[in-house]
């Protein structure tokens, strides 16, 4: 894709993202159940977080191809590595596994990760946004430019430890609250949630792994 189409992409992108983020910060809170959105509010979702992440890396991805425009060279290498970090490490991986566990967990049971008392709350086009959107435009990204993979080893430790991070922000939130980020958790013994989490965490590795291998495959 030329430098130029890519620029405007990576904008048009940029403002999705940031539109959509906005959106999910002025849903009304008086109209929101009680056991939605209590401590810690939007931001013990991976949903929502991942359309931060999203917005920061289209950010980023726009930022470097205006100074590939612009030709600042010394600039760019470093905006383009932590361009491709971002994206190889999380904004691949993460999407997918957004998307691919909301939608296997709502087809089973959407009472698990979304009742339907956030229908009257949360618009069917902004529910697409926040979990189908983000599909499409992470594998866009794969065949629009390429990225620097880091190392295997690096990659899955930064992965992992993104993971664990958010993993101990739901534990943090139980403790304090009494009560699960997702009602799916609480159907969980100690036993079941370490093996559901661990489970978890070798799905993302896994679309971490094949992000990779498409990346190099059309590359």
């Amino acid at each position: 894709m030329e430098i130029s189409t890519l620029t405007v992409y990576h904008c048009l992108a940029f403002v999705w993202y940031f539109f959509v983020c906005y959106s999910i910060t002025i849903v009304r809170t008086e109209d929101q159940p009680s056991e939605v959105f209590l401590y810690g509010g939007q931001w013990k979702y991976l949903t929502v977080l991942n359309l931060v992440l999203q917005a920061v890396f289209y950010g980023v991805s726009f930022l470097a191809d205006v100074l590939r425009l612009i030709k600042k060279l010394r600039c760019v290498k470093c905006v383009i590595s932590s361009r491709d970090l971002l994206f190889s490490v999380l904004a691949f991986p993460v999407s997918t596994f957004v998307s691919v566990s909301f939608w296997a967990l709502y087809s089973y049971n959407r009472e698990l990760v979304y009742p339907r008392s956030l229908d009257g709350i949360i618009p069917l086009w902004l529910n697409h946004a926040m979990h189908t959107a983000v599909l499409p435009f992470a594998f866009l990204e794969i065949f629009a430019t390429p990225h620097r993979y880091p190392a295997k080893k690096k990659g899955l430790i930064l992965l992992g430890f993104a993971s664990f991070v958010y993993i101990s922000w739901v534990l943090w939130i139980y403790s304090v609250t009494g009560e699960w980020v997702y009602p799916l958790f609480a159907l969980f013994s100690p036993v079941g949630l370490a093996a559901f989490f661990a489970g978890s965490l070798a799905i993302i590795v896994c679309f971490y792994s094949f992000g990779e291998f498409l990346n190099r495959m059309i590359w």
